[in-house]
């Protein structure tokens, strides 16, 4: 699958092309296609152990691919170490040398280069000021938050005027108010710098909220690859409905375009395009279902759930069986009956995958406390 995305915006910096990669028999990465253009912040977003740090390595010269090959501005860059490629890494873990203050950190790796102190001590300056910590020149970096820790790690490895900054996981250590605060940072930074960011996170907020281009992951392949909203919007199968933001996934059949059959009823939807009474995944969002009366609903059923969310609430439904989600702004009373009603454009119709029928209702929240529920999973050992 490759990024058709930006294409008129900027042209093709990295090119990864059929890159496979296994450790001890097991293979991480399978056939990646993958093309990030110049000046674009992209997000590899997924699970652990789905592939995305090890293709943000691979791109850093940190890992060699089995297969396939790496492209920098045209150039086959498989066999070039990092500390020869226009790039600079942050990872979670930000290295920052103790003993050395915020000032000699950022300039490090300027005085490797034997840069004049001239050019070292402006070029320092506005790092600091980008990255928010002028006046910090004299601290001790142990002595500093998470945040700061992350902004100097940030300046040191954007004062080498990189083409491109990898981010494996920065926020990961970071409380939800400062990560927040931290994504508008980075965000403002590679607006203001014009360098290619790609940034790797299994939070899909954070994704969503800081891309231009979010590559979703799972299994060692790329599922898709779209704008944020393309994504939220337009999942491609199961696994992305179910990964990005909450989903009610259900099986259903395309009786005829337009017209698709689910929890025993037929709805008018505005997808076509499928076989007559093909199965198909049907995805509708929480936000999407309308809570009416029991006699003005498509579906009725009864909550078993209510969940106060600050600006909303977080009902579970069951109709027939099935748990839905659903968010409304209308506090609705455990154990009422109540209507749902769907518009057409709320219902958006998947064709069958390798991920159909994985993700269940909202009996749960996730398949682990599914598995912990279930008193034959067997407990396998560390």
């Amino acid at each position: 699958m490759k990024n058709n995305h930006s294409e008129a915006k900027s042209r093709t910096l990295i090119e990864l092309r059929s890159i496979s990669k296994s450790f001890d028999g097991e293979q991480i990465l399978c056939n990646i296609d993958l093309d990030i253009h110049d000046k674009e912040f992209v997000t590899l977003l997924g699970p652990s152990g789905c592939g995305k740090t090890t293709t943000l390595r691979i791109i850093g010269g940190f890992e060699t691919p089995d297969e396939g090959d790496v492209f920098f501005d045209g150039a086959r860059i498989n066999d070039v170490p990092p500390y020869r490629r226009a790039l600079n890494t942050v990872f979670q873990k930000y290295a920052l040398f103790p003993h050395l203050n915020v000032y000699d950190n950022v300039a490090f790796g300027l005085r490797v280069q034997k840069v004049k102190e001239d050019e070292i001590r402006e070029r320092v300056r506005e790092m600091l000021e980008m990255t928010g910590l002028r006046g910090f020149e004299n601290r001790k970096s142990a002595t500093l938050s998470g945040g700061q820790q992350q902004r100097v790690a940030i300046a040191r490895a954007l004062i080498n005027k990189p083409r491109v900054l990898l981010l494996d996981e920065p926020l990961g250590a970071l409380d939800l108010k400062l990560r927040k605060d931290m994504q508008n940072e980075l965000k403002r930074i590679q607006s203001a710098t014009g360098i290619t960011f790609i940034y790797v996170t299994h939070d899909q907020e954070e994704a969503l909220s800081m891309s231009d281009t979010v590559v979703v992951m799972a299994d060692g392949k790329i599922q898709q690859i779209g704008t944020p909203t393309d994504i939220y919007n337009e999942p491609v199968n199961a696994f992305v409905a179910d990964f990005i933001g909450e989903s009610n996934i259900l099986d259903g059949s395309m009786l005829a375009d337009c017209k698709a059959r689910f929890a025993g009823h037929t709805f008018d939807c505005v997808d076509g395009g499928f076989a007559k009474n093909e199965p198909v995944d049907i995805v509708i969002r929480p936000e999407d279902v309308d809570v009416v009366s029991v006699e003005k609903g498509m579906l009725a059923g009864t909550v078993s759930g209510v969940t106060f969310k600050g600006d909303y609430y977080e009902i579970i439904v069951d109709v027939g069986g099935f748990k839905w989600m659903i968010e409304t702004s209308d506090f609705v009373a455990p154990d009422a009956k109540i209507g749902l009603y769907i518009e057409p454009d709320a219902i958006h119709v998947m064709k069958k995958s390798e991920y159909s029928g994985k993700f269940g209702d909202y009996s749960t929240f996730s398949d682990e406390m599914d598995y912990l529920s279930d008193p034959d999973a067997e407990v396998e050992e560390e």
